[in-house]
């Protein structure tokens, strides 16, 4: 299987069925991709696959085949993304374990679709925080359709 990650051509000759997470990880080494429930429920797992949020966990590697995959260590690889430093100047994690799959199901969400508030891309994001930093979460969305500069820059990548 040959496929883009984070920019950079790469291939896995192993079997196609084999959940993208478990490549990503144990093959590339990029462990910022975490394994939560491995039946796609709890986002832990997200990455973007050609743009598209996804939960790698139970997405077999053949359905990348040519696509382009960015993990959470490929979007903010040359700087912060928006999402990122909202989520740092809101103190969002509190243990973090969840939190890449968040950045990653929000900034997806806010490229692809553009809801037009706050309020409708909550509404979109059902990844789960056992530590339940909800309302933290809830403010640096908010953030990124308060701060101007980073709502223009979220819509431009």
């Amino acid at each position: 299987m040959k496929f883009f990650l984070n920019g950079t051509p790469v291939e896995f000759t192993g079997e196609s069925d084999t959940p993208l997470l478990w490549v990503i990880r144990e093959h590339f080494q990029l462990t910022g991709t975490k394994f939560g429930c491995g039946i796609g429920a709890c986002g832990a797992c997200t990455v973007h696959v050609a743009g598209q949020a996804i939960r790698s966990c139970c997405y077999p590697l053949k359905l990348v085949e040519g696509k382009q995959v960015v993990t959470i260590e490929g979007l903010g690889a040359e700087q912060l993304h928006p999402v990122q430093q909202a989520w740092i100047d809101e103190d969002v994690p509190q243990c973090g374990y969840c939190q890449s799959g968040m950045i990653m199901t929000v900034s997806a969400e806010m490229a692809s679709s553009h809801p037009h508030d706050a309020d409708q891309l909550c509404k979109k994001v059902s990844n789960i925080c056992r530590c339940a930093t909800y309302c933290r979460i809830r403010k640096a969305i908010d953030r990124l359709y308060t701060a101007p500069t980073v709502s223009a820059q979220v819509e431009k990548d």
